[in-house]
């Protein structure tokens, strides 16, 4: 009888073992999992990111409209270049945001970004975006920010998506959590450096 309550307490202990990691590992995954659920549905607005242009351009038009924001730690001012564009579905836009670095030293900024209405995330792709690299500023640094996009003519083909005439983009930059290791990696002399995404004005 003992040995049989000894098994079943080992077969408890081992199990509740396995829930604990089970769910420090679900907790390291959850992330990266939610980011490529809303990368490949378009969820909560996440937009997608494209090779290549649209390859048909039908008449149905949309105004897209251009959102800054920044972050209260990141000493930068961020704006638009254009308040709004009316484009064709499948139609490659070019606009351009323009960041200003307010520090005595250099920073590393990281852009988040959605569009509005959520539901056309999955429609609205970029082909280049200053959000996909960090971006560093030297102090008083102005730069400006493209980005290159299309909204999917397959948009027209959806039913949900019949009321949608104006989309808004928007983009939030925070400072980088690992700006320390982005300025070391991109420092004069480094083996290594990122492809620019921004053009200086200054």
């Amino acid at each position: 009888m003992d040995r049989a309550l000894r098994r079943r307490n080992l077969v408890i202990l081992t199990s509740l073992f396995g829930l604990v990691f089970g769910m420090i590992g679900l907790t390291y995954a959850s992330s990266p999992l939610y980011s490529l659920f809303c990368s490949v549905t378009g969820f909560g607005g996440t937009t997608q990111r494209a090779a290549a242009a649209a390859a048909t351009v039908i008449d149905r038009k949309v105004t897209i409209r251009f959102n800054a924001d920044t972050n209260m730690n990141l000493p930068w001012s961020f704006r638009p270049e254009q308040k709004d564009m009316a484009l064709k579905l499948g139609e490659t836009g070019f606009a351009a945001y323009r960041a200003e670095s307010r520090s005595t030293r250099a920073t590393v900024g990281t852009a988040v970004y959605n569009v509005t209405p959520d539901k056309v995330g999955q429609y609205f792709n970029k082909l280049e975006c200053f959000c996909f690299t960090e971006q560093i500023l030297q102090p008083g640094q102005s730069v400006d920010m493209p980005v290159a996009f299309f909204v999917d003519p397959a948009m027209n083909n959806d039913p949900n998506m019949d009321d949608v005439t104006t989309i808004t983009l928007s983009y939030t930059f925070f400072r980088a959590k690992d700006s320390d290791a982005v300025l070391a990696q991109r420092a004069p002399g480094s083996n290594q450096k990122a492809a620019p995404s921004a053009t200086a004005t200054n």
